[in-house]
């Protein structure tokens, strides 16, 4: 079918060429207007043939590469259809607006070439435009929207998001392999719309068929995790189904999303935290979450905790808190696997995490604290 219509189009083509521009070549060979060469039909005809000619060279390029860009608009976003066309279409009428400029000029780069110049570097332009910011073309409709929405409700009461605030949240893999997520949602801490792009889902069915029977666990893990998250209904679980061809990396997809959509990256994963904020993406990093709700400790708070092995230095022992806080005993050796009431001398914070130094409470040492 798709060849079909290039052989019509070229058809349609051989007769405007033939009708167009054959009697100049009779004219040039000397051959005047007759019933047999110079006239209407024997032109198109032999348009028609010379561009049937042409098309046994270029239909099947012509075809493969229409196929190439009807893949790729299949796979992109109507959001990014939409507003790159708009604005090809805005920078040729400007291209056209322009060139009315020259239009009445003798000269021939300026009434033919130029325009055609202004085309092609305006709609390219335009297209350049339509694509990278469509985040803002989104912002200033939904900022008219919402300003009309306050002018005709003026007695309603809007909430108002403020710059913080992401309607949509993309999720990576490791996220959904993590599980916390689904936990998180449930608690209902997590506002607007998760965002699970088609790159993420494929790398998860590729971890979930991998040979490897740990990665394969992990796997089907993760699609667990983001069924039951649109089962519980909590916040609405959407699919993006466009996808970055030029882009190999999965994480670096994420990003490019996310500056696309203004969206927030939810994760778990120090690497991709530390290049998305590299490139002003905001993240949300569950693992900084539950560090930041561990619970605070302070000198001289008793808390009773059972010592499970020994320490590194003489007769110390080591005890851990529900949250996998690691305390260190003095004299805890010998308390090993009994319920110890002790009372807290020092914390310190390390980048492996917090340690909680403490002493059995019926000692007689004074508290010291350590810095």
């Amino acid at each position: 079918m798709r060849k079909r219509m290039i052989q019509i189009v070229l058809a349609i083509l051989g007769v405007g060429a033939g009708y167009s521009f054959m009697p100049f070549f009779w004219l040039a060979v000397g051959i005047e207007e007759n019933i047999w060469a110079n006239n209407f039909v024997t032109n198109i005809i032999i348009g028609v043939i010379v561009m049937y000619l042409v098309s046994l060279f270029i239909t099947d390029p012509l075809e493969k590469f229409i196929q190439r860009m009807e893949n790729r608009l299949v796979h992109q976003s109507p959001d990014i259809i939409i507003s790159t066309s708009m604005s090809v279409i805005v920078g040729l009428i400007i291209a056209v607006l322009i060139s009315t400029l020259f239009s009445h000029s003798q000269l021939f780069i300026l009434n033919t070439i130029i325009p055609i110049v202004l085309m092609v570097i305006l709609g390219y332009l335009g297209f350049i435009v339509g694509k990278n910011h469509l985040g803002d073309f989104k912002k200033i409709l939904f900022a008219r929207r919402k300003n009309e929405k306050q002018q005709t409700n003026a007695n309603v009461l809007d909430r108002k998001a403020g710059d913080n605030f992401h309607r949509v949240k993309l999720l990576d893999t490791n996220i959904l392999i993590d599980g916390r997520i689904y936990d998180l949602v449930k608690t209902g801490f997590i506002e607007g719309t998760l965002l699970v792009p088609n790159f993420v889902l494929y790398e998860l069915q590729y971890i979930a068929d991998s040979a490897d029977s740990i990665k394969r666990v992990r796997g089907r893990r993760g699609l667990d995790i983001l069924n039951k998250l649109r089962e519980e209904k909590k916040v609405p679980v959407e699919m993006y189904e466009g996808d970055f061809e030029d882009i190999q990396e999965v994480d670096s997809k994420l990003i490019k999303l996310a500056k696309l959509l203004d969206a927030v990256i939810v994760t778990n994963d120090y690497n991709l935290n530390k290049v998305s904020e590299f490139q002003n993406v905001q993240v949300l990093n569950v693992n900084a979450l539950a560090k930041a709700l561990k619970p605070r400790v302070v000198p001289g708070e008793k808390m009773t905790v059972t010592v499970i092995k020994n320490g590194t230095e003489r007769q110390q022992g080591v005890a851990y808190l529900d949250d996998g806080t690691m305390i260190v005993v003095e004299d805890g050796r010998y308390y090993i696997n009994k319920p110890l009431e002790v009372i807290v001398t020092s914390a310190l914070q390390t980048d492996a995490g917090r340690m909680i130094f403490a002493k059995p409470a019926h000692s007689g040492r004074e508290i010291k604290e350590k810095n």
